[in-house]
This record gives C-alpha cells, sequence and structure tokens, in this order.
C-alpha cells in the first residue's frame, strides 16, 4: 500500500462522524490535494508523499464545510461549476428539470431563449446553454455573491457572449417570454432539519422559504404565464413532499402543472406547458 493508498484509508476511517459519504468525500479531497482529477487517483494512485493540505482539508471536512466549498467546485449534468460561500450548491436532483426540458424539445431545434429564476452559480442556466448552443440565457438571482460565480462559470466555460446577468427580485424586472423557464427557488420550511453543514454554510436565503416553505412560490405563481412563449416550458424545483401543496398555488393561476420524478422517484418538479 503506497502512501496515497494509506491516507485514503485512514481518512475513510475518521470521516464517518462528518459525513454519510466518507469514501467519496475521502477520494475528492485527496485528488484536491494531489492536484489530480478523482479518477486519476483511484485508477492510479500517485506514488509520491502525501501534500500536507491534504491534513487541513480533513479538518474542515470534519468541521462540516461542504466538499464543494472546500474544492471549489462542483459537477452538475454535463458541466463543473466554481462555487463557494454564497452561492447555493448544485445538486443532482435539480438535474431532473434539465431532462424534463430535453423531454419537451425532443424532435426540435430546442428554446431560443431561457430564463432562470435564482440563477446562483448559474447552474440551471449555464447546463441549459451548453446543452442547447443556439440558445441565449438571462439570469435573474437577488445575490450579487451568487451572480459573481455565475459570470466566471460562463466565461471559464465559454457561454459568456450568450448570456446575461441580472440581480433582482425574481421576475419584477422581466418583460419579455421566453421557451424555457428554469426555477430552483428556496423550498425549505423555517425550522426544518437538513443535513450537516448545510444551514450553517450554505446561504440561507436560497434554503427557506416561510413556515411551510411555500412562500417564494406564492411569488412566483402569478408571473408564469406572462414568461412563456407559445410552446414554452417552465420547469421549478420543488421539495420530495410538496407536489400537491406547491401545485395547488400555480392552479389557482389557471395553470395545469405537472409532477416530474427524480431519479429516486420522488416529486422534484413542477412542469408548466403554454400553449402552442
Amino acid at each position: 500500500m503506497n502512501p496515497a493508498e494509506r491516507a485514503l484509508h485512514e481518512a475513510v476511517r475518521r470521516l464517518p462522524n462528518c459525513t454519510d459519504t466518507p469514501r467519496l468525500d475521502a477520494e475528492i479531497l485527496l485528488a484536491h490535494a494531489f492536484g489530480i482529477e478523482r479518477d486519476a487517483l483511484i485508477l492510479n494512485p500517485p506514488a509520491g508523499p502525501v501534500p500536507d493540505s491534504f491534513e487541513e482539508l480533513l479538518q474542515r471536512r470534519c468541521a462540516g464545510e461542504p466538499v464543494a466549498y472546500i474544492v471549489g467546485r462542483r459537477a452538475f449534468w454535463n458541466i463543473e461549476l466554481e462555487v463557494g460561500p454564497g452561492a447555493l450548491i448544485p445538486r443532482p436532483d435539480s438535474e431532473t428539470l434539465i431532462a424534463a426540458a430535453i423531454e419537451h424539445f425532443a424532435g426540435s431545434d430546442g428554446p431560443e431563449r431561457i430564463l432562470d429564476l435564482g440563477t446562483g452559480p448559474g447552474t440551471l442556466l449555464l447546463a441549459a446553454l451548453d446543452q442547447w448552443p443556439r440558445a441565449t440565457g438571462l439570469g435573474i438571482d437577488a445575490s450579487a455573491a451568487a451572480l459573481g460565480y455565475a459570470r466566471r462559470n460562463a466565461e471559464r466555460l465559454g457561454i459568456a457572449p450568450r448570456v446575461q446577468f441580472r440581480r433582482g427580485d425574481w421576475a419584477k424586472s422581466v418583460t419579455e417570454r421566453f421557451d424555457l423557464l428554469l426555477c430552483n427557488p428556496p423550498y425549505v420550511a423555517q425550522g426544518a432539519v437538513l443535513g450537516p453543514g448545510v444551514a450553517e454554510h450554505e446561504p440561507a436565503e436560497a434554503l427557506f422559504a416561510g413556515p411551510d416553505g411555500l412562500d417564494d412560490y406564492r411569488q412566483l405563481a402569478p408571473e408564469i404565464a406572462r414568461l412563456l412563449a407559445p410552446g414554452g416550458l417552465a420547469a421549478i424545483e420543488i421539495g420530495f413532499d410538496q407536489g400537491q401543496s406547491a401545485a395547488a398555488l400555480f392552479a389557482a393561476q389557471g395553470l395545469r402543472p405537472a409532477l416530474a420524478h427524480d431519479l429516486a422517484g420522488r416529486e422534484r418538479a413542477l412542469l408548466i406547458r403554454a400553449d402552442d
């Protein structure tokens, strides 16, 4: 067993008290310390000494700091995003929205204009623009810090000429119509118990939405119809137990939301289709 393998073994032994995914976290952090990709660490472990920085990375993880913040990046769909304090960490559950959009536009040239409300570090919008290279997009967020990440991600991915980011309060300043509207709003009920390090490190304004977690849906529901172009789609993320409660708010506006499920079979998004 070489030094890297020994360090990985010891890290996996230490991390179960800090995380539900000790092996994965240890591999990501050790690869980051070596300056290589995780795949390279697994397939061909470095033979040299383990960098001193690895111990500091482990201590930060044991203190509850998210892995994505420690390494400064997170993969989402087909892209990798810079993330850090002040930006919501992209999660696989949100890929449900991109999958639903791909299904909706199958057999066509795809959306021309895409709107992402609450874009954060550009997660949904940049994934969609990467998927449809001829599309252009607008991302809105109330957080200047999150928009800073979004702009840097767009530049690094070569998407900056096709996207505009704007600070705003949901869609209040938006007047045009879009073929695809994406939104991952805050939907956690105030006081709900979250996973280790989430509430302590990620921005509260991107997580919590009042006593029942529905406050932001109440603001969004009246806006959707005027934002969708004919034949367009709105894909709005929801909590796994909010299918009926969130859908009712949009139905009250005369909309007909359908439910999309994530890979675990949980209700994960409301899909609202505009008439042609």
